[in-house]
């Protein structure tokens, strides 16, 4: 992806400036994203990212996704350092443009991630979910809900090893059934050509997300359903509808197997 906005000496400096992260050692475009333009600052201080988004953008948004970082960060969830200006905004306006800066996560991202990878990530999601948790949670057909990530998939996931190093783009934010998260994870990160879930790296997800935060009894019985929606939803918009009623119920009928023929199953307190 080309960098959209090409950006100035000028510009440059204001953004270092604005930021206490001049001065500049070098300043690299990055080939990510199709709605913003990245840039790699390098500085005596350390690397950043910079985006300059070109549209979508509201500086409510990025507020949000900065304190969600912060508070995030507080309870040891790998994301990225926060930077704000000197009156503590997270953004600045450059050619009627938004711009954030964070720190560089070090890391590679995954596109099939292993089972020790799974575990962690499923752990992190768990840590995300009680972190964010209100302390009076609301539910919906007696299921949990309240903030999720929106967006953990594999690009948005960085790993140094079997860790999760960085999770990063909070800006999707928002409140849902956290079940509803857990299965959209399994899906995107352990489905099959035919739909069906990895049964090793699922499983794993689970673990790791049950070692920080069990599920209820209807959490368990809710999530092939809200695995087959997650599945209908991804094949329907990355694939089209090529074999998706029989990829998605293999997907819910793996869902499913994950519980069963278990004297204590994955999740149960």
């Amino acid at each position: 992806m080309a960098v959209f906005t090409q950006l100035s000496d000028d510009d440059r400096e204001a953004i270092s400036v604005a930021y206490g992260i001049a001065p500049l050692t070098s300043v690299i475009g990055i080939a990510d994203g199709n709605t913003e333009t990245t840039y790699l600052f390098r500085s005596q201080r350390g690397e950043y990212i910079v985006t300059l988004f070109e549209n979508g953008a509201e500086p409510f948004d990025l507020e949000r996704a900065f304190r969600t970082m912060e508070l995030l960060s507080a309870a040891c969830v790998p994301c990225p350092k926060t930077f704000r200006t000197e009156t503590g905004g997270a953004t600045i306006r450059l050619s009627g443009k938004l711009v954030a800066v964070v720190g560089f996560v070090q890391g590679t991202q995954s596109a099939c991630a292993g089972p020790a990878q799974c575990f962690d990530l499923g752990r992190r999601l768990a840590q995300i979910h009680r972190t964010l948790m209100p302390a009076s949670p609301e539910k919906r057909e007696g299921l949990p809900r309240g903030p999720i990530h929106g967006a953990l998939f594999p690009d948005n996931v960085f790993f140094l090893g079997d860790c999760v190093s960085g999770i990063i783009n909070f800006r999707l934010r928002h409140d849902d059934v956290l079940i509803a998260e857990l299965a959209d994870v399994l899906v995107r990160w352990t489905m099959l050509s035919n739909g069906a879930l990895d049964g090793e790296r699922a499983e794993a997800i689970l673990k790791g997300y049950c070692r920080v935060r069990q599920l209820q009894d209807n959490e368990r019985q809710a999530l092939a359903a809200f695995a087959l929606a997650a599945a209908a939803t991804f094949i329907a918009v990355s694939e089209g509808s090529i074999d998706l009623r029989v990829r998605a119920e293999n997907a819910f009928l793996s869902a499913q197997s994950l519980f069963a023929a278990r004297e204590t199953p994955i999740g149960a307190a």
